[in-house]
């Protein structure tokens, strides 16, 4: 039952990856943050972005990290059997993220729509800015997902769980950091699908 609640888990971010690449790409190209500075981007890049596209991103990638959240659950009760104070911080810093992590989801995804809806205008760019600004707190989702990624790596190198330690590779942390420097989309889904997948195989 814990390796097929891994492997949800896995799925869940390769499909909440594939919800990212929906709000990234359009026909006429790729989103870039940077390009909020300069309208005619934006405009070029949205104006071949479909509504119903980012309205299904939004909603299945939700439902995505609701198919992920079980495995950061499954993985903290893991740990709670070597280590009753660390597996709880590391469910709590799990439900930090997943909750916030949906919401940043749906807002990055809303500030998109209103874009398009408003008529890709300097206004409509300006306004939906200012919302993300006023809402980006919740990106400190990566905070619970740092805290999670950390303590588990500690618990693996360290010997204090059953694993073997040289499956701390399988970790968020590891793969992410081999593919920051790349321009890979989806990144954080891929490395926590890595996560999952791999240890699927080691955990009993």
């Amino acid at each position: 039952m814990l390796k097929l609640i891994l492997f949800i888990a896995a799925l869940g971010h390769i499909i909440c990856g594939a919800t990212d690449c929906m709000m990234a790409y359009s026909k006429s190209g790729r989103f870039e943050f940077s390009d909020v500075k300069d309208n005619s981007k934006m405009q070029k890049i949205f104006s071949t972005m479909s509504l119903k596209q980012l309205e299904a991103a939004m909603l299945v990638g939700v439902f995505a990290l609701f198919m992920s959240s079980f495995g950061y659950i499954a993985i903290s009760q893991y740990i709670v059997k070597s280590n009753a104070v660390i597996g709880s911080i590391m469910l709590v810093a799990a439900m930090f993220f997943i909750v916030l992590i949906s919401a940043h989801h749906v807002l990055c995804g809303s500030v998109e729509w209103f874009y398009v809806k408003l008529g890709m205008k300097e206004e409509s760019l300006k306004a939906v800015t200012d919302f993300f600004k006023s809402t980006s707190i919740a990106a400190a989702a990566y905070i619970g997902l740092l805290v999670f990624d950390v303590l588990l790596l500690i618990m693996v190198v360290t010997g204090s769980t059953d694993l073997s330690r040289w499956a701390c590779i399988f970790n968020t942390i590891t793969m992410f950091a081999i593919l920051a420097p790349t321009k890979v989309p989806a990144k954080g889904n891929i490395a926590n699908a890595f996560m999952f997948i791999g240890l699927a195989f080691f955990m009993q």
